[in-house]
């Protein structure tokens, strides 16, 4: 190839803020809940640890920014500024480039949303979860449905982009209720929605209560497809298309950082237990920072080096990534670009397997998941992947 793979995709920044204001009892990201928070010395330690990648990764275009967590939303809008003019003075950024923030609905008010927009922010990605209060209880969520709909209200009158999230295959959902909730959150919705299937990670509090044989209630798999199904039909009914598993958009409204991950770009983690991908010398790095906010907040106030550690990724590590996140779009991925960045050599055999079971297309150089592949991604990835460990 003529050009650095990461090129195909783009360059972007993942910035994570640790803290919220409770544990939802699904959530296993790296979330942790503090009394209290210095917002100036966390600011001062983005700001010290953004200037040090730069130092690594200079002299490029910047496509996209994603503030993610935890909360986000309970930085000060004085963070976030601090963070923006640090990224702004280190790269140069597309002239469209996105910067999105996700938020809470109970963490919302217009003074702090405005203040991010004047920052730089430019997209809102809002955790809803559900328009049933009492869904909402059993989620953990501290955020009313009336709540919800008046966060969106106010992050619709401040930012173009508008995104939310609704979580379904929930205790004691049926198919209707699950319809019916979802039309609701299609009046909200200005242009994105993401879509997740809960799923009982076994380290959350409710892995736990599962494995004791607690969250009765939740819909088999014959349901939760059929769920799925209705989602997929009923957005694309809307005018959201489906583009990626568990998104949702208008045209022009994807998330580009999203996107940006599932394409095989570069993109710098920073901040508590952030990963990255970034191509330096020829070299794939995978890097992670430490995901303790004490920890990595003390590395960050001292060292002039960016707090992660880095390993190399082989080219048939590289090539499975790529395959993993690919096919997780509608549009797919390019088959000479999989085999160049190294999949082995019994791939294509499989691929055309799973192409005769009708669970992959194949149109020019694009492979892509069929309706009914998407259905069994897992199982997909399974087949293909098998045989290059």
């Amino acid at each position: 190839m003529t050009r650095a793979d990461w090129q195909n995709a783009g360059f972007g920044l993942y910035l994570h803020w640790p803290f919220c204001q409770s544990k939802c009892p699904y959530c296993d990201f790296n979330s942790h809940v503090a009394a209290s928070i210095d917002q100036g010395k966390w600011a001062a330690a983005f700001v010290r640890q953004i200037r040090a990648a730069a130092q690594l990764v200079p002299d490029r275009r910047l496509d996209t920014v994603f503030f993610g967590g935890g909360t986000p939303s309970l930085m000060a809008p004085e963070t976030v500024a601090a963070i923006l003019d640090a990224v702004r003075a280190c790269w140069s950024v597309s002239n469209d480039w996105e910067v999105t923030l996700e938020a809470n609905p109970g963490s919302v008010e217009v003074g702090r949303f405005e203040g991010y927009r004047a920052a730089g922010v430019n997209r809102v990605s809002l955790g809803v979860q559900s328009l049933r209060d009492e869904d909402l209880r059993r989620l953990g969520r501290l955020h009313s449905a009336a709540e919800a709909r008046a966060a969106l209200e106010i992050a619709r009158q401040v930012f173009d982009r508008v995104s939310f999230d609704l979580i379904y295959a929930r205790q004691d959902q049926s198919l209707a209720s699950w319809q019916t909730e979802l039309e609701q959150a299609l009046e909200l919705t200005a242009d994105h929605l993401s879509l997740y299937q809960l799923t009982i990670e076994p380290e959350t509090a409710f892995g736990k209560r599962f494995a004791a044989g607690g969250l009765r209630g939740l819909p088999g798999e014959d349901l939760s497809a059929d769920m799925y199904e209705a989602t997929v039909e009923t957005c694309a009914a809307r005018g959201l298309r489906l583009y990626e598993i568990s998104n949702f958009a208008a045209v022009g409204a994807e998330s580009r950082h999203n996107i940006l991950y599932w394409t095989g770009g570069d993109y710098l983690g920073i901040g508590p237990g952030a990963h990255g991908r970034v191509t330096l010398g020829g070299r794939r790095l995978a890097s992670v920072a430490p995901s303790d906010p004490a920890v990595w907040l003390a590395m960050a106030e001292r060292s002039d080096s960016p707090c992660w550690e880095a390993t190399n990724l082989t080219p048939l590590e590289q090539a499975e990534e790529y395959l993993m996140m690919g096919l997780r779009l509608v549009d797919g991925l390019s088959f000479e670009r999989l085999m160049n960045l190294g999949a082995d050599k019994g791939l294509p055999t499989r691929l055309r397997e799973m192409v005769g079971q009708g669970l992959l297309s194949v149109q020019g150089d694009h492979v892509r998941t069929t309706p009914r592949g998407r259905m069994v991604l897992n199982a997909v990835l399974r087949e293909l992947l098998a045989g290059t460990a």
